[in-house]
């Protein structure tokens, strides 16, 4: 079955991690051990390249430009000190994009004639192992647009998906480790009406809920959430409370769910203040904790519409902090095996695992 992958942040690997993902992943894995600072998880736990997601029928992802926020007072959460480095560096992440495209490795689909072409060609195909995988460009903390209005020059380089926050305080929003109360900040609205004219998409992750509200109030065009979960399953504030999952769902929009064991495991954590080493091991974490978060927008929707994988892949920490049965990304196919055992339709299946996907963007990416 195909599947659409809802966050990938793949640049992060790519780029600040230096990992070859046009290899195999038995090769991406058998590096020797790099030393960086900025490592959140080992090559040898690595979940995704491009070779691995054709082997799991991952047709499309939402890949992002990320790891590019700006430190500030009380959250040093960001990899930069001044706007031109968060913005070089998001630079850097797009072109690495760009250059895959140019490889043939992937395609970049920025309009919904070009989703729909490409997603014609895998369900065509009975091999992908030549074809491209596509891509729609996200970024996850707004911090590399320096000012507002460069968002256009943003989209000319095919970006188009937009969270104004991370973690900590972005320049534009709360994000998660802030609490729920902070909201935008100055330039946010600015921000958003330009990316309405532009007819880009917004997306709510890693958003507080305050910010959140806002964001709702002021943008007009459509929302997604890439990877996110719910608050009424996995206490914390990095997951949405209901009452924000039915306000993006009367905005017609799809939720990415999380591979991130933290945003699974029943007790939560507690996300301005997480341990080092997570409170959990891998074997606590399922898949059938994973589904108790489709089954639950499902039956806060009505109907199966709403949810969708949102792996964070490879950003949420790697096999290490997936869920027992995940160790790469061709085991995402064994949702839909938890999924039928609770007695969900082939319909419904389909819809979590690629057309709600499929339908948000060919209806919702600019024409």
């Amino acid at each position: 079955m195909l599947i659409i992958d809802g966050d990938y942040p793949m640049a992060y690997g790519g780029v600040v991690m230096q990992r070859d993902l046009t290899l195999p992943i038995d090769q991406v894995r058998a590096r020797p051990p790099q030393e960086s600072p900025q490592s959140i998880s080992a090559d040898d736990g690595t979940m995704a390249s491009l070779p691995e997601m054709r082997n799991g029928e991952v047709a499309v992802a939402l890949v992002k430009i990320g790891d590019c926020c700006i430190r500030r007072p009380g959250h040093e959460h960001g990899a930069h000190t001044t706007d031109q480095h968060s913005h070089a560096s998001g630079r850097g992440h797009l072109a690495y994009y760009q250059i895959l495209e140019a490889m043939g490795e992937v395609r970049l689909l920025k309009t919904p004639a070009e989703f729909r072409d490409h997603i014609s060609s895998w369900e065509n195909a009975t091999d992908y192992q030549d074809l491209p995988v596509g891509m729609v460009v996200g970024m996850e903390g707004a911090d590399p647009i320096t000012w507002p209005g460069q968002v256009h020059e943003w989209f000319e380089g095919g970006l188009r998906v937009i969270s104004l926050s991370h973690y900590g305080v972005s320049r534009y929003s709360h994000g998660t480790g802030t609490g729920t109360d902070g909201g935008l900040m100055e330039g946010a609205e600015e921000l958003l009406h330009e990316m309405d004219s532009l007819g880009m998409i917004l997306d709510v992750s890693h958003t507080s809920d305050e910010s959140v509200r806002q964001e709702l109030d002021i943008f007009e065009g459509p929302v997604l959430a890439s990877h996110q979960n719910c608050r009424a399953v996995c206490p914390g504030e990095r997951q949405f409370p209901d009452h924000q999952i039915k306000r993006i769902i009367e905005r017609g929009a799809v939720i990415g769910h999380s591979m991130d064991a933290h945003m699974i495991w029943p007790p939560g954590v507690d996300w301005q203040n997480l341990p080092e080493k997570p409170p959990f091991t891998k074997e606590d974490v399922t898949l059938e904790n994973f589904v108790d978060h489709i089954d639950h927008v499902s039956q806060l929707a009505g109907n199966s519409l709403h949810s969708a994988i949102g792996g964070d892949t490879d950003g949420q920490g790697g096999a290490i902090n997936a869920p027992l049965e995940i160790d790469t990304v061709v085991d995402y196919q064994k949702v839909a095996d938890v999924m039928a055992t609770r007695g969900y339709t082939t319909e419904d299946i389909e819809n979590v695992m690629w057309r709600n996907w499929k339908r948000f963007f060919e209806e919702s990416l600019p024409g």
